[in-house]
């Protein structure tokens, strides 16, 4: 049974910093693409970012040189470092794991306020 557990959302004030995790278990991890995407109310689910099993990352403009994705095979984890963080970053964030098969998964969400 594949698991995606995200964590490290929460309230911050503009111009802050969070950084979210994803624990992920079932899957094989190091051979997965891992990504980062978030759903504001009434908007689609979009990308922030995203990073291939050899490192290879991606990043949504809207986030290019505040964000930085990075993941750890040895402890199954994927990371999204936050900074500068704008009121337009509030959203749920989501951790999405896509297997070399093509399987996609997603974990639950943790939500992200910035706000004053």
């Amino acid at each position: 049974q594949v698991q995606l557990v995200e964590s490290g959302g929460g309230l911050v004030q503009p111009g802050g910093s969070l950084r979210l995790s994803c624990t992920a278990s079932g899957i094989a991890f190091r051979s997965t693409v891992m990504g980062w995407y978030r759903q504001a109310p009434g908007k689609e689910r979009e990308l922030v970012a995203s990073i291939t099993s050899g490192g290879t990352t991606n990043y949504a403009d809207s986030v290019k040189g505040r964000g930085t994705i990075s993941r750890d095979n040895a402890k199954n984890t994927l990371f999204l470092q936050m900074n500068n963080l704008r009121p337009e970053d509030t959203a749920v964030y989501y951790c999405k794991a896509e297997t070399p098969i093509g399987r996609r998964y997603w974990g639950q969400g943790t939500q992200v306020t910035v706000s004053s």
